[in-house]
């Protein structure tokens, strides 16, 4: 059966947690500060403070949080444990550190991830001295458990998303030829599309799609669904389905969507 279900900003929980809680000195009354908190997070799924039984997964996307961090601050050491972890850059500079040696900063487009495995440590910093850093960090549970700790990336200056599709993310047993390999069966793809322009989503049966509007609008089209997603929203769509995206005439809009397998992963949708 289709399903194409909207998740507006308004429904997600917004968090604003204290700067000690991840090693930041107290906030700032900066003029460069986009936010009176060092961090604004919408989670999606349940997460920290955040606790909803009917509301804690899709299939086996376990976290969606949508990050906007200020200028010199950030999410000290700390560590993790079988999970996928993948992170979008939306816009400004994201610096990773891990206890694998790893150091580096990407920007707008860019894509990191890391198999938490049996253990790894991990820092996300926005060293910028006056500009915002917003992210979007997704937890995949890993196919199986014990898997070695790794970690790569791509820069959004090596792919090409104008109004089209760029497959981002697949699966490390899958032939698709993507700049990043994670332990799950899941793909995730991402456009920038401007004003007017469209692109088609696509679900066989038995498969999943999360869809993310992270900047501007886009009307979303088929024979049974007809809704618009602005900045922050998104939608749960079940295959079968086939749906047109079009972005704002105005605004653009850039997209974002992690598919995977369907049945037998949500049971609101089995």
């Amino acid at each position: 059966m289709s399903v194409f279900r909207k998740v507006p900003d308004k429904d997600l929980f917004v968090s604003e947690p204290n700067p000690m809680w991840f090693g930041n000195p107290s906030n700032e009354a900066l003029p460069t500060w986009t936010n009176k908190n060092w961090l604004k997070s919408r989670f999606h799924f349940s997460f920290a403070e955040y606790s909803n039984s009917k509301n804690s997964n899709f299939g086996v996307l376990r976290v969606m949080n949508d990050d906007l961090v200020q200028p010199q601050r950030g999410f000290g050491a700390h560590p993790h444990r079988e999970m996928e972890i993948c992170t979008y850059v939306v816009e400004g500079e994201l610096t990773h550190q891990d206890s694998m040696g790893t150091k580096e900063t990407l920007g707008r487009g860019s894509i990191q991830f890391m198999t938490a495995g049996t253990g790894v440590e991990h820092s996300e910093h926005n060293l910028h001295p006056t500009n915002p850093l917003r992210f979007i960090q997704m937890w995949i549970v890993p196919s199986r458990r014990g898997l070695k700790p790794n970690y790569g990336s791509m820069s959004g200056k090596d792919v090409d998303m104008k109004d089209k599709w760029s497959h981002l993310v697949s699966d490390v047993n899958a032939p698709a030829k993507t700049p990043v390999k994670i332990n799950q069966d899941v793909n995730m793809f991402a456009s920038e599309l401007s004003g007017g322009k469209t692109v088609d989503l696509t679900l066989e049966k038995g498969r999943q799609a999360y869809l993310l509007c992270m900047e501007g609008k886009v009307q979303v089209t088929s024979s049974t669904v007809n809704e618009s997603l602005q900045r922050h929203d998104a939608a749960e769509v079940v295959g079968p389905a086939t749906l047109k995206l079009e972005a704002d005439q105005a605004g653009g809009a850039h997209l974002l969507y992690v598919e995977m397998a369907g049945t037998g992963q949500d049971s609101r949708y089995a």
